[in-house]
């Protein structure tokens, strides 16, 4: 059987090759040029990091055009990798929803780059552009999910999952409240409730230490005059990520597909941190700061350790052949 890495590869192969014929086919169909976002943001890293595409007039064009395509191989393969690492872990979604997901995600790996370097910025785009830009990674996303779900992996195969219920949902909601307040609870509270092993649902000691270590960072960071909003670019991905996460290992644990679980963590996450938000506001004024994040911090940590509590282990099924 195909391993995730190798078939990841594969995956984001087809769907670089799908986007690219898309593409090349809107050009043919429609005369337009080839977009001209590919080298623009080899430019703009160029630019960033100081160091120049080397040589002059073609020769200079020649490598530039080249930087441009291994950029788009490497966004191609990279999702690719990251959406059978995902579906191998347990999220699996049905086919129409994961086509949508890996090409939005090869999406925003372009788009927001692209916003992030100030090539361009998105929200000023007519209807035309974002169809132009929408379209390519569709036919992108179709050819991932096609190559994952022919082609599972032995962990798949061995460990099949059944639908997630009611109790999974929960608790990857209270996880989630959590992770939108402190993004590390959304992998601690599963990691350091597990128990005691390895395989799936399980964690080891060193993984514990780690976890709590990087909790307790996270709790200090939290308190420094110059953190960041949980609100802004930088800290509402990870929160959101966290609560994915989260519902994700705790559908693992009880040997569930992780996919609804996984969108619940993170619809919870986005409540958590505008929750948590308007908590610091309200407290500002009426509380010390410093009060007001440790009140924060216990009610996180009880959501989480109630969305985690122990006993929640459920053996996975083992597919035995005869």
């Amino acid at each position: 059987m195909t391993g995730t890495f190798l078939r990841g590869l594969a995956a984001g192969a087809a769907g670089t090759v799908a986007l690219d014929a898309v593409s090349y086919l809107d050009m043919v169909v429609r005369g337009r040029p080839a977009s001209p976002v590919p080298g623009q943001i080899v430019d703009a890293v160029a630019e960033r990091i100081g160091r120049p595409v080397p040589g002059t007039g073609a020769t200079r064009e020649s490598r530039r055009s080249a930087l441009a395509t291994l950029a788009g191989l490497a966004n191609g393969l990279g999702v690719g990798v990251l959406a059978s690492a995902v579906r191998s872990y347990g999220v699996r979604f049905p086919a129409p929803v994961g086509a949508v997901l890996a090409g939005a995600a090869s999406t925003a790996a372009t788009d927001l780059t692209v916003a992030g370097l100030g090539i361009s910025d998105p929200r000023t785009w007519s209807a035309g552009d974002w169809a132009a830009d929408a379209v390519p990674h569709l036919a992108y996303g179709t050819a991932v999910q096609a190559v994952l779900e022919s082609a599972p992996t032995d962990r798949e195969n061995r460990t099949p999952r059944r639908p997630a219920g009611a109790g999974v949902l929960l608790r990857s909601a209270l996880l989630g409240l959590a992770a939108g307040s402190r993004s590390s609870l959304g992998f601690a509270g599963p990691v350091l409730t597990a128990p005691r092993g390895r395989g799936p649902g399980r964690s080891g000691r060193a993984a514990k230490v780690g976890t709590a270590g990087a909790v307790a960072l996270e709790l200090w960071a939290d308190k420094q005059p110059d953190a960041p909003s949980r609100l802004s670019g930088a800290g509402l991905p990870a929160r959101l990520l966290g609560g994915a996460e989260g519902g994700a290992r705790l559908a693992t644990r009880a040997g569930a597909n992780g996919a609804l679980p996984a969108t619940v963590g993170a619809a919870a996450a986005a409540a958590g941190s505008v929750a948590g938000a308007a908590w610091r506001r309200w407290a500002t004024g009426r509380l010390p700061a410093l009060p007001a994040a440790l009140v924060e911090d216990a009610v996180a940590v009880a959501l989480a350790a109630l969305a985690c509590r122990p006993g929640r282990t459920r053996p996975a099924l083992v597919v035995v052949p005869r």
